[in-house]
């Protein structure tokens, strides 16, 4: 675990800081060196097809990547842990008609529900992460509502309704900070599958717009030019590998520690 969050932190602090330190912008051209191969004068990584450096864009296409990620995330558990809470507290008819919508949310497709909100409100990154975030949130719910039924009739929560308490407080004081652990481990393992699903959209063309860039839209411009110029594919690739694996250990790891 220590390992895991040791990699994790390298990468992030090294796409916060990293663009600091070099030279060249993500978005600046330099028109004498178009698909430069590594190591050529300033460009370390080389360049992509119009002469932008590939160091500098991979490094702040991570930025982009773990912000959206971050931000869909924190979306999901908010609306997840107020959706699931509010179910298992109240139960019954309650539970059950909120269940249902999450079920019925999770039958719509969702580059359905993506590709509606960009023809409503027009492509923007607040779109991104707002239209994963309806979506990521539904697995949330369902894990924060079966800890609440859990915990809805143990001792402490009779003797804090027979104490006066109101609902508001029993579960923000005592039933919250129960479930805190296993909520956190999910949303650990709910920002990988977001990074997966912006970079997906983002190589369609329907997340980050250019001249901002991200890692989907790196491994798009890799993939395209693969044959004269691989190396563009490869740090992004890799970078996003580590990423995943990261955080889907760590996930892997608080998850069975508060669930076994």
């Amino acid at each position: 675990m220590r390992l895991v969050s040791l990699l994790l932190i390298a990468v992030v602090a090294v796409a916060l800081l990293g663009p600091l330190a070099i030279e060249w912008r993500y978005d600046s051209i330099d028109w004498s060196a178009v698909h430069a191969p590594p190591l050529t004068g300033t460009h370390l990584f080389g360049t992509d097809a119009v002469g932008r450096d590939l160091l500098a864009r991979t490094l702040v296409g991570t930025r982009i990547t773990l912000g959206v990620a971050a931000a869909a995330a924190m979306v999901a558990l908010v609306v997840g842990v107020a959706w699931g809470a509010t179910a298992g507290w109240c139960g019954g008819k309650i539970d059950e008609a909120m269940m249902r919508v999450v079920d019925a949310l999770y039958a719509l497709p969702f580059m359905f529900v993506v590709i509606l909100l960009m023809v409503v409100f027009g492509r923007s990154i607040l779109l991104v992460f707002l239209g994963i975030g309806m979506v990521e949130w539904l697995t949330m719910a369902r894990v924060v509502r079966g800890q609440m039924l859990s915990l809805r009739q143990r001792p402490f929560v009779i003797a804090a309704e027979a104490a006066g308490a109101g609902p508001v407080r029993i579960v923000v004081t005592h039933m919250l900070p129960n479930i805190a652990g296993v909520a956190i481990a999910y949303l650990l393992l709910t920002v990988p599958q977001v990074v997966m699903i912006e970079s997906f959209l983002s190589f369609l063309g329907l997340g980050v717009q250019e001249p901002m860039t991200s890692l989907g839209i790196l491994l798009k411009d890799g993939a395209d030019d693969m044959d004269v110029a691989p190396h563009a594919l490869l740090l992004p690739g890799v970078i996003l590998m580590v990423i995943l694996l990261c955080l889907t250990r760590a996930g892997e790891l608080l998850r069975d520690r508060y669930t076994a």
